[in-house]
């Protein structure tokens, strides 16, 4: 079932316990980051109200007892969108109280058996898959009918066991 607007805020905000995400593309083209990105391409300062509204449904679902946090996987050199997020997303994304570690493959794949399909697992149960373009932009949000959730628990588990968090990552190579 593809979810749109409306569609895809009820079945992110049902969740109960714990919603996370495996980010693989190397740039998301983002109609409503598309500002953003080039004021920070300029080097624009980051205005204070940057990504609010996330920030407040994230303290919402902490909150409320509900955890949420990601895996960004990366390779050096950082796209200039993995910079953006890095430099105005991710620190402000964690002070909200996002859980975000970032698994560098750049020299070592590791051999994880990783696939290259973003996408949400909600409660251990939901899979939502984020189907995107080569160019980054989204195609559409597809509610995965019967997924192999087991399967999706290994990937998150490999992904949590080879990742660091954010901060760590930024100071072993910033």
């Amino acid at each position: 079932m593809l979810l749109d607007g409306e569609s895809w805020r009820e079945v992110f905000d049902a969740y109960q316990r714990d919603a996370w995400r495996f980010e693989a593309q190397p740039a998301y083209t983002m109609p409503n980051e598309a500002e953003s990105v080039a004021r920070f391409l300029r080097g624009e300062p980051k205005p204070d109200s940057h990504n609010v509204r996330w920030h407040e449904r994230v303290r919402a679902y902490l909150a409320a007892g509900r955890r949420i946090g990601r895996v960004r996987i990366i390779r050096q050199p950082l796209t200039d969108y993995q910079r953006y997020q890095f430099a105005w997303g991710i620190p402000g994304n964690i002070e909200a109280g996002e859980d975000i570690r970032v698994l560098d493959v750049t020299h070592d794949d590791y051999g994880l058996p990783l696939t290259g399909q973003d996408w949400w697992m909600f409660d251990e149960a939901r899979i939502v898959h984020l189907n995107f373009r080569p160019d980054g932009t989204q195609i559409n949000r597809e509610l995965v009918d019967s997924p192999d959730v087991a399967q999706y628990l290994r990937w998150r588990d490999i992904c949590l066991a080879h990742a660091i968090p954010f901060h760590q990552y930024l100071k072993e190579n910033g």
